[in-house]
């Protein structure tokens, strides 16, 4: 027997997303990432959405980080603890309040848009029907309706109410159709995704070290994944945004999506869970390293034959990173050549995720970027347009008073120090760096006081001393 929805019931949250769960289940699935893929550029094609992730977002600057955290706040929404799964509603709700704005060609974007959030949730439904449609599954009537009645439960969970999605499965379709068919633009986000997103995807931090092996095979598998992508989107869709229908494209969608439904019914499950291919993003994580180890080797032994093959140029190395350098790959989050707000509060934004901050906290974060960015402003915006040049940065960053950036090692400091002593112990530092960063930092058994430890933080942001650490986190 299904269990029943919180719009059947009025109970809590928490009675449909328990162990029975299918959305549990699907969003553990490694094939769910072709679902997502697909979801998002339907989610990019609308409006707001669109604008809201070219001026906001980092997704492709940092596509591997955004997925990363994607992940993590989906399990924790479907944890099987309401109070973990509250939390994690505040959390988004509270990012979102912070995007808003207008733009470039003049569209007003907020995060908080209902019927956006609605048409976030409507993708992923779809695209998980489709997902199990092309991969040989099928749902039936009442496994489908079960579904879409966890998707609105979901969407519940953030809005207080799931009243912007239609109340049936059978009312779906047509709000679905109508969406498609009068909503939807071909927006420069949805050209981002399809055309630059695929084509210069960085190596996920498991290949990090080998880019000739990733530049050979992204060629070929860019093209292909979008290839695949635009081939499973609606007809209508396509038509209306004229994207390419390519020879052969719907053959290698199916044969994609079949294979991913095969290779989940016939292998072992933890081969198929999204936590073996997230070690993909974590390299040095304990559990994941050792099950990629074989493709450390494999990746070095083909970067050597590239290398035989097409000589590259020697690198410089990275110790003495010159401020132009750790402004395009630190500070310009956004990947717009410019540092902007959206910049540092998607630095605020990461790291608030990291850690899991609660509300006190992570106002504290904001309120110290906000200031950081008022002397960037200050200091650095020569020409008043709003925004810093690398030019500009490069050429005075050094002489930069740091209050802000202090203010900002002062939350980090405060939320590691959690016995109060005013002291960082090293149980305290390893303590940081594993659950925000995913590393164990060298240093032993050192210890930090709170002067210390806001000097090497701002030294590092400030561009002048390297770190590998935080590198991991914001680069």
């Amino acid at each position: 027997m299904n269990q029943p929805t919180t719009q059947e019931t009025g109970q809590e949250t928490a009675d449909v997303f328990g162990p029975d769960s299918m959305l549990r289940r699907l969003v553990n699935e490694a094939r769910w990432g072709l679902a997502v893929t697909r979801a998002t550029v339907l989610e990019a094609a609308h409006p707001q959405i669109g604008t809201a992730l070219i001026d906001n977002s980092t997704f492709v600057t940092y596509p591997w980080r955004r997925l990363r955290n994607t992940v993590v706040s989906t399990q924790r929404m479907l944890d099987p603890d309401p109070r973990v799964r509250h939390r994690e509603a505040a959390r988004l709700n509270r990012l979102h309040a912070r995007i808003s704005g207008t733009g470039q060609h003049g569209h007003r974007y907020d995060a908080m848009d209902a019927e956006a959030r609605a048409w976030v949730v409507a993708t992923l439904f779809e695209s998980a029907v489709t997902m199990y449609r092309l991969s040989g599954e099928s749902l039936g009537g009442p496994a489908m309706a079960r579904l879409y009645a966890e998707f609105r439960t979901f969407l519940t969970l953030l809005e207080g109410d799931g009243d912007r999605l239609p109340a049936t499965l059978r009312e779906f379709w047509p709000y679905y159709d109508d969406m498609i068919d009068h909503r939807l633009e071909n927006t420069e986000a949805v050209r981002v995704i399809l055309y630059r997103l695929f084509a210069n995807v960085p190596a996920p931090p498991l290949l990090r070290g080998h880019p000739a092996v990733w530049a050979a095979g992204r060629t070929v598998a860019g093209p292909v994944a979008a290839a695949i992508t635009i081939a499973s989107l609606p007809e209508s869709f396509c038509r209306r945004v004229a994207l390419p229908d390519l020879p052969g494209a719907r053959a290698l969608m199916h044969g994609a999506y079949l294979t991913a439904g095969l290779a989940s019914r016939v292998l072992p499950d933890d081969w198929m869970q999204v936590g073996s291919f997230m070690s993909l993003l974590d390299p040095d994580d304990a559990d994941g390293g050792g099950r990629w180890e074989h493709v450390r080797r494999k990746a070095g032994q083909a970067a050597a034959m590239i290398r035989l093959i097409a000589p590259a140029p020697e690198e410089t190395g990275r110790a003495a990173r010159s401020a132009d350098r750790f402004f395009a790959e630190v500070l310009d989050q956004t990947g717009d050549g410019y540092l902007t707000w959206p910049d540092l509060a998607a630095m605020a934004r990461e790291i608030a995720t990291r850690l899991d901050l609660d509300e006190p906290d992570e106002e504290r974060l904001y309120t110290a970027y906000a200031t950081w960015w008022r002397e960037l402003q200050t200091h650095l915006d020569t020409d008043g347009d709003g925004r810093v040049t690398r030019r500009e940065y490069a050429a005075a960053a050094a002489a930069l008073p740091g209050s802000g950036l202090i203010r900002i090692a002062d939350v980090l400091f405060d939320v590691t120090d959690v016995d109060d002593d005013q002291v960082i112990d090293a149980r305290e530092y390893q303590t940081l760096f594993r659950r925000a960063f995913h590393r164990d930092p060298s240093g032993g058994d050192d210890s930090y006081s709170r002067s210390a430890f806001i000097r090497r933080f701002v030294s590092f942001m400030s561009g002048q001393q390297p770190s590998a650490a935080y590198d991991s986190l914001l680069s």
